[in-house]
Formats: C-alpha cells, sequence, structure tokens
C-alpha cells in the first residue's frame, strides 16, 4: 500500500476537518496528501508527498530503525525487521537462532534479578537496561517465528 493510500483510508475514519485541525494545516493540504503524488510511473498526480513519505525518507538517510521503532512504540508496538533468508546451512540457524532467544531471556531475569536483589526497587537507568533486554528479546523471538512461518525450519534436513 502506497503512503497516499494508508493515509487516505486512515483520515477517513476521523475525517480530514479533524485531521487538519489536529496538525495546524488546511484541509485543503491534507486532501492533498491523500491524494497520488506525482511520479514517473504518473506525473499527472494531483497530490503532494505527504508526512509518510518523508518519514520514510527520513529513514532512508539515516538508516536508523530508532526512528521507525519510536513511531511503532507510539502506536503500542514495536518495530522488528523481517528476518532476510539467507543461503546457509539451516540446521546451524535453527540452532543459533533458539539459543539466542534463550540467552536473551536469560539476560532479561538477570536484569530483573539484579534490579531487585538489594532493595526491591527498580531505578529508572535499571528500567533501561531491562528494556533493552527485552527489546533484544522480543526481537530475536519474533526473527525465529517469523523464520518458522516462511518455512524456513520447516523442511527436512537433506542428506
Amino acid at each position: 500500500m502506497k503512503a497516499w493510500e494508508v493515509l487516505r483510508d486512515a483520515t477517513e475514519r476521523v475525517g480530514v476537518k479533524a485531521v487538519a485541525a489536529r496538525l495546524n494545516v488546511s484541509s485543503a493540504l491534507v486532501y492533498k496528501w491523500c491524494q497520488e503524488p506525482p511520479s514517473a510511473g504518473n506525473p499527472t498526480g494531483s497530490g503532494a508527498h505527504n508526512p509518510l513519505d518523508r518519514l520514510r525518507v527520513l529513514f532512508d538517510a539515516t538508516g536508523d530503525a530508532r526512528i521507525i521503532n519510536w513511531l511503532c512504540n507510539a502506536g503500542g508496538g514495536f518495530f522488528v525487521p523481517n528476518p532476510q533468508v539467507a543461503a546457509i546451512d539451516r540446521d546451524e540457524q535453527l540452532l543459533g537462532t533458539t539459543q539466542q532467544v534463550v540467552e536473551d531471556f536469560g539476560q532479561l531475569l538477570s536484569d530483573v534479578s539484579r534490579s531487585i536483589e538489594n532493595d526491591g526497587v527498580i531505578t529508572g537507568e535499571e528500567s533501561e537496561r531491562i528494556r533493552g533486554s527485552w527489546e533484544r528479546l522480543k526481537a530475536h523471538a519474533e526473527h525465529f517465528i517469523i523464520a518458522c512461518e516462511r518455512g524456513i525450519y520447516g523442511q527436512p534436513k537433506k542428506r
């Protein structure tokens, strides 16, 4: 789905005027964002590049996934890139990924235990360390699940 289509569909739920008022821009601009902009494939497009397009350019320019993760967190979620399927030994990949998930889970438990063992209080700094461990665990676990869903681990080893 194109950015303008996503914005169009999302805006339809609440109305162009409400979105424009919340962003402190004109309704006409929001309408333009919700139309296909000119491109090589459609030079007659009447829309304008919208904030989603700009976020994509910002991510492409920096390569920093924290931009996407920040937006996902604002929406109550978490960004996990899809795993890259490479021509590697399937059994090594399965074992390595499984070990990484277990290691990450152990690190999370260790961080929580160390944070509460002395005074039963988790400080802001300790919370950040726990959050980092949790994010790594979620990322590796999601990587593993997507690989399973794609059948990477589903084929028996060829002998």
